[in-house]
């Protein structure tokens, strides 16, 4: 017995027989604690627990324990195998240990990929070198130095082609912009969609993608629009009549573009006069994504809204509300209000018409109207808002139906009022509506039952909902 213990060969089958299951146990262990907590070291392990090691006691066991001869032909493959998955285990412990789960902004994280691919490249490389090397007695000194040779020749045959490719490079190390940011170039606008060694892929919002060329953008100017985050805006300029007063325009377009959509949450739209009838307003946008849906909607809504306050917007007249329009609409009035035709033509001169572009705001909740409002084309959308934020729609009215029933009343209405379509409504303000009021007790009575009435279709509109 003890001249068995004194043979190699014994102590090396002895050490392989214990010591890879207790190895296999806690690389076992190991490998589920690491899972458990996410770490990216577990695949790592994994291939340590069941390759690397099985292989590494296998060779042992035919080299020291059987003394099989390392040049032997089963031992070759067997160590080239083992070389392999120790390979792979190396590129899988980089990556898992310098990039992943890297901090955002870190030297890490902004690494291209195209770096990371020349990277394994070269360790690759490496490694199949040492392979045919040790294992397989190649001799790759006389490869590496042809390869020197050659690539220096391509370098200075292809150095323009190069030089792109590695001003290219820089500016993706660099990372001025990242996937989904806007930029602002000198031949296209638009978002991010795709960046690779070679080239940035920018969708235009036009239905085709503008391919740019890495160096040219390394080369050029440019603006990203999505950086700062959070600080992304328009400027729109606008003219009005010289007459108008400034304060109420600059008033008028901070409003409507306080109202827009597309408004950054928290922020304030702002409007200046800059002289010369022209007007700026600055409108903070949640993203350059919305650029195009803002500017064509604050247009469109300043076009009513301006013609609504009486002003000069681009120094045109609006001469819409005409007396005699006014008096085709309203019958309309009448046969909501049940009056009769000398009531009606002694309140004719008090009522104006107003007209509001679609998805407009017409009134909002919680506000107490100063005017009633009467529809005589188009369609309102009443909607409310529930406690969890979501918005329901209480009713949709039409020609026939008015707004602002709680304008004698001094009461705050329930819900908002949006324009579904262009509406064109019959205003009359409230201090017109108590003389008529005083004249007409059953109209109060009236209006009080329409109050009711449209509290209740909003409480069935938000019974149903929840």
């Amino acid at each position: 017995m003890a001249e068995l213990f004194d043979t190699s060969w014994f102590l090396w089958a002895l050490g392989v027989s214990i010591g890879l299951p207790i190895t296999l146990v806690l690389l076992t262990e190991l490998r589920n604690a690491l899972a458990r907590r996410g770490s990216a070291l577990t695949r790592a392990v994994g291939l340590i627990r069941n390759y690397v090691v099985p292989l590494g006691a296998l060779l042992l066991l035919l080299t020291q324990a059987n003394q099989v001869s390392p040049d032997a032909t089963p031992v070759r493959l067997i160590a080239t195998v083992f070389g392999f998955v120790v390979l792979i285990l190396l590129l899988s412990g980089f990556n898992a240990t310098l990039f992943q789960g890297a901090p955002e902004g870190s030297w890490r994280k902004r690494i291209p990929s195209i770096f990371l691919d020349v990277a394994r490249f070269v360790v690759i490389a490496i490694g199949l070198a040492m392979i045919m090397s040790f294992i397989w007695g190649a001799d790759v000194g006389g490869l590496f130095t042809a390869l020197g040779v050659t690539s220096i020749v391509l370098g200075l045959a292809l150095q323009n082609a190069v030089g792109q490719i590695v001003s290219g490079l820089l500016l993706l190390f660099e990372q001025p912009f990242q996937l989904g940011d806007w930029l602002d170039t000198p031949s296209a606008r638009g978002r991010v969609v795709e960046v690779n060694w070679r080239a940035t892929h920018v969708d235009t919002g036009g239905g085709g993608l503008q391919i740019m060329p890495n160096s040219v953008l390394a080369a050029a100017s440019f603006t990203n629009l999505s950086r700062p985050p959070g600080d992304h805006s328009i400027s729109l300029t606008s003219v009005f009549g010289a007459t108008d007063p400034p304060d109420q325009v600059c008033a008028l377009l901070t409003r409507i573009a306080g109202t827009l959509p597309q408004v950054r949450p928290g922020a304030i739209p702002k409007a200046v006069y800059i002289g010369g009838a022209e007007y700026r307003t600055t409108i903070p946008l949640r993203s350059p994504a919305d650029d195009g849906a803002a500017k064509s909607t604050f247009l469109r809504w300043i076009w009513y809204a301006s013609r609504r306050a009486a002003l000069h917007l681009d120094e045109a007249d609006d001469d819409f509300g005409t007396p005699e329009r006014i008096a085709h609409y309203l019958h309309v009035v009448g046969s909501t209000l049940r009056l009769h035709e000398d009531d009606l033509a002694e309140i004719a001169p008090h009522f104006r018409l107003a007209r509001y572009g679609s998805d407009e705001t017409i009134q909002f909740a919680g506000q107490v109207p100063s005017r009633m409002s009467f529809i005589v084309g188009g369609h309102v959308r009443l909607t409310s808002t529930r406690d969890d934020g979501a918005i329901v729609t209480v009713a949709t009215l039409e020609s026939g139906d008015f707004l602002g029933q709680t304008a004698l009343t001094r009461e705050p209405v329930l819900a908002a009022g949006h324009a579904v379509d262009e509406v064109t409504m019959l205003q009359i303000d409230r201090t017109h509506l108590d003389d008529l009021v005083m004249r007409e007790p059953l109209l109060l009575q009236e209006i009080g039952r329409a109050i009711e009435d449209r509290r209740a279709s909003m409480r069935r509109a938000m019974a149903v909902t929840e």
